[in-house]
């Protein structure tokens, strides 16, 4: 998986409401036709935790 992708997906699992979280273990187990389907259905929320996955990248966490 591709570092944006493993970040955004975590920060959905950590910091999002139980849909969220729901929605990050989708998007980290999905192929790349199903993630572009997330991504495009949910613009704004996947670029807010992109943001945020970003932000926990540079924190270095693990």
């Amino acid at each position: 998986m591709d570092a944006p992708t493993y970040w955004t997906a975590r920060a959905m699992q950590e910091q999002g409401s139980r849909f969220f979280q729901a929605l990050g273990v989708a998007l980290e187990a999905a192929d790349l036709g199903n993630r572009r389907t997330i991504y495009r259905t949910w613009p704004a929320e996947c670029w807010d935790f992109y943001g945020r996955g970003r932000v926990l990248e540079a924190a270095g966490e693990h």
